[in-house]
């Protein structure tokens, strides 16, 4: 096999009370063909999409990075490849778009060097690189996906473990993604060192509140179980106009409004049935400050990274 493409969704992490350990895979994609070049021949990388001119186009360019990194794990050389990457999924907007890259940059390497690795080791690796798992397992796994540290019988975590969950199609996600941009550093910054015991019970029952909510498409779970005292309190203040998305879209319907990842995206929930107006409550919300914006119906994607 001398070109291989790899289809990667764009992902929503936290969905309100899950912060670092809840994530899903939504119908919005990224697109890395790689093809081999004849030995010796250097690096090429083809970008295109409407933010094509701010992504690297040499060896520092992360899907690359990935992808050397595979071939590392596997002790390998790395092949002269021209890597082409098709962007739909906006930078730097909560929408795991440094997920997209991380995930298609192993998954290309492994198919090209036979797929040595399985899907459990590939999910390892991913999380080994993006610091964290709530991002790049559904971006590889597809779905709505759960992930804790592991245990082993000697006291240390065996990794990480990761448990599907089940995401009733009543359930519509509708994000809302702004002109701004948001660093996740600078989301991380604002958050408190310490959360008090209440802070911790509250998440902790309104996370399995979410989960059941997701489940079952209960109406009156869901709005319940989207709050959360860990990080939004503390990020809402670095996205202009978030009250005022947020009363847009509950008005419309929604059963909540959260922060994608560290944001700026937001993210509403709603029944099928009022959907399209929580869509265009938000856009008109943001709008109405001043803010461009581009709202998106989604869906949930169930596949995950995929080979063609």
């Amino acid at each position: 096999m001398s070109t291989v493409t790899v289809t990667v969704p764009a992902t929503t992490a936290n969905i309100g009370p899950g912060f670092d350990c809840l994530g899903a895979a939504l119908s919005l994609y990224n697109q890395f063909a790689f093809s081999l070049l004849a030995d010796g021949e250097a690096l090429q990388i083809t970008v295109r999409g409407a933010e094509a001119s701010r992504v690297s186009m040499d060896s520092s360019n992360l899907v690359y990075q990935a992808f050397c990194k595979l071939c590392d794990r596997i002790q390998t050389p790395v092949p002269s490849i021209h890597i082409t990457i098709e962007m739909n999924v906006p930078l730097a907007r909560g929408l795991g778009s440094s997920a997209t890259a991380i995930v298609g940059g192993i998954v290309g390497a492994n198919v090209l060097a036979g797929s040595p690795f399985t899907l459990d080791q590939l999910a390892e690796l991913a999380t080994e690189l993006e610091g964290h798992p709530d991002n790049v397992v559904p971006a590889l796994m597809g779905g709505c996906r759960l992930a804790a540290s592991g245990y082993a019988t000697n006291g240390a975590d065996r990794a990480w473990e990761i448990c599907d969950l089940a995401w009733s199609s009543d359930v519509v996600p509708i994000v809302a993604i702004p002109d701004f941009e948001l660093s996740t550093a600078a989301a991380r910054k604002v958050l408190p060192a310490d959360y008090s015991r209440a802070d911790a019970i509250f998440n902790a029952a309104h996370l399995g509140l979410l989960l059941r909510g997701l489940e079952t498409g209960n109406a009156d779970w869901l709005r319940a179980a989207l709050q959360d005292r860990i990080h939004q309190p503390y990020r809402q203040a670095l996205i202009g106009g978030f009250k005022e998305v947020q009363k847009g879209a509950i008005a419309a319907g929604a059963y909540g409004l959260v922060i994608s990842g560290a944001g700026p995206t937001l993210l509403a929930l709603s029944h099928a049935d009022q959907a399209e107006s929580v869509r265009s409550a938000m856009a008109t919300a943001w709008m109405g400050q001043g803010i461009g914006v581009q709202a998106k119906v989604l869906s949930l994607d169930l596949q995950g990274a995929i080979v063609s």
